[in-house]
């Protein structure tokens, strides 16, 4: 467990970071605010005299969601993937590390300053071709950071994902009230669940999930982990981040620029920008996953569609699952 339980007392918390020698000499911290709403770790902004930080902590738990337990350790898998790619030209689109304090499951980051995450493409139905390319470029350059010697397995947190994005959706007495979320969901999720060969297929997806593979991947590569401040796109919160397949970011993202505009398209627009060897249908398979899980499972998203809308996407979920076009 941690020594330190982030505080939202300045001045404890400025002892701290005097401690830590995470602020300047003479430095002084003036007030504590959220610079949003953390899905995994408290995320608190810092204000001082002269610049504003962020300050993240994992807890044993998913922050969200404080009933399901999570691993104390992915704060320093985050850290070690921003220790990764530093340098290269990636580094330009993700928050420098200011302060790590292992014992603690703390890191100091730099504040990108006032900035929007790009979940609002889901309101605004459409997203920029420059947006696009910027977003593909980052993640082939987290790509060919390779294999990173000694770079965390991960393996707890992945199960846990495991189980949101390939088992639990599709049990058929999860408890998940879809029906709460928007009326007549359980309908369209029971031919889901009752489909043996889907959920065949899917399951096979999950192994490989959890098999080690060769390629650095941000591991959730979705609008949520996407800043958008002054014109220029960041990448944030790679928790989640593992030696897996290039396929799963890929797909990751496919799945939520057709959710976000409803043009089945955005596949080829994505494979098309991206230049490193990849499996087509894995893409596609990893896609209509992703959208199978944010449309019955736990994990929902702020995406107000009709029930025709969300049917249509499950359906093309599906056909690109069983890859059938």
């Amino acid at each position: 467990m941690t020594s330190f339980t982030l505080d939202t007392e300045p001045g404890k918390l400025e002892t701290y970071l005097q401690q830590k020698a995470w602020l300047r000499p003479g430095e002084r911290l003036l007030r504590i605010s959220k610079p949003g709403e953390g899905n995994m770790n408290v995320v608190l902004r810092l204000h001082t005299d002269s610049r504003s930080l962020i300050l993240k902590q994992s807890r044993p738990y998913v922050q969200k969601y404080p009933q399901i337990p999570a691993p104390l350790d992915r704060i320093g898998v985050e850290y070690q993937f921003y220790k990764a790619v530093f340098g290269s030209g990636v580094s330009k689109h993700m928050p420098e590390i200011l302060g790590y304090a292992a014992e603690d499951h703390l890191m100091l980051l730099e504040d990108l300053g006032e900035s929007e995450d790009l979940t609002t493409l889901y309101t605004r139905r459409t997203v920029s071709e420059d947006t696009l390319t910027t977003l593909v470029s980052v993640m082939e350059s987290i790509h060919s950071t390779g294999a990173v010697k000694g770079f965390p397995e991960n393996l707890q947190l992945r199960q846990l994902n495991h189980q949101h994005i390939f088992v639990l959706p599709y049990a058929e007495d999860n408890g998940f009230p879809l029906d709460q979320i928007q009326p007549g969901l359980e309908a369209l999720a029971k031919p889901i669940k009752t489909d043996r060969i889907l959920k065949g297929r899917i399951t096979a997806l999950g192994e490989k999930y959890l098999s080690r593979g060769a390629t650095l991947l941000h591991g959730d590569y979705y609008p949520g982990s996407w800043l958008e401040s002054e014109g220029k796109v960041y990448v944030i919160d790679p928790e989640f981040s593992f030696l897996g397949f290039p396929e799963f970011d890929l797909g990751v993202m496919a799945a939520h620029m057709y959710m976000a505009t409803s043009r089945a398209e955005m596949l080829p627009a994505l494979w098309d920008r991206y230049s490193l060897p990849l499996d087509r249908g894995l893409v596609q398979q990893v896609a209509g996953t992703e959208i199978l899980r944010r449309l019955i499972g736990l994990a929902q998203l702020p995406l107000e569609r009709s029930l025709d809308e969300k049917s249509a996407l499950l359906e093309q979920a599906c056909n690109w699952i069983s890859n059938e076009n």
